[in-house]
């Protein structure tokens, strides 16, 4: 207790940064407070010597205790959505509960993995495993959208990286995530992003 003679404790602050996480599927199927209990995990151990072991790095402001801090973060966010993720309740719906699904993760890891690729609700049911109606169904069920449409969201998301954090020209980025045609990429973007590709990109760079 603040002020009180009870046991002491050390808080320690940090933030994970990003950009386009307004969009980010992860970050968006997240609660607003994620909380990592680990006092009665089997494995809980490590996760609270991590935890000490970076208060002690940033305490004792070694050389290269900022991108050891940063590395151990991200390892400890990765386990708390980890978590969160193993314990949604059967019948929860969003991008999380979809890594469950061995037909939608399935989906989910060649679209990540291959955005460019041409794809129609029938090669990806051949990836995932499933009929081309059942794949939409199963998907829509389980993520909230159907497979392309998904997959069109995606795609603009690693454009808007793209335009941020490279020189490559939009005809380049358009063919990269899978459209023939630079007038159709921006007619997409614009739909999503509120602006043209060059646009957007000029606006965020300042």
């Amino acid at each position: 207790m603040l002020g009180g003679g009870g046991v002491r404790t050390r808080i320690v602050c940090g933030f994970l940064a990003g950009e386009n996480l307004q969009s980010n599927p992860v970050v968006t199927a997240l609660p607003t407070v994620l909380c990592l209990d680990y006092r009665d995990d089997p494995s809980g151990a490590w996760i609270r010597n991590t935890f000490s072991y970076a208060a002690d790095e940033i305490a004792a402001g070694r050389m290269g205790s900022e991108t050891v801090f940063a590395k151990l973060s991200e390892l400890l966010f990765v386990e708390a959505i980890r978590r969160y993720a193993e314990a949604l309740p059967e019948g929860q719906t969003g991008w999380l509960a979809g890594l469950r699904d061995p037909f939608v993760s399935r989906a989910l890891a060649v679209l990540h993995r291959r955005p460019g690729d041409p794809w129609t609700v029938e090669t990806l049911g051949r990836e995932a495993g499933l009929s081309r109606s059942a794949l939409t169904d199963r998907f829509t069920q389980v993520i909230g959208v159907p497979p392309m449409q998904y997959l069109a969201g995606w795609r603009i998301q690693l454009a808007a990286q793209e335009l941020l954090n490279t020189s490559k020209s939009i005809l380049r980025i358009a063919q990269d995530i899978g459209y023939e045609t630079e007038a159709a990429f921006a007619r997409a973007f614009k739909r999503r992003m509120g602006a043209p590709p060059a646009t957007w990109r000029h606006r965020h760079r300042e």
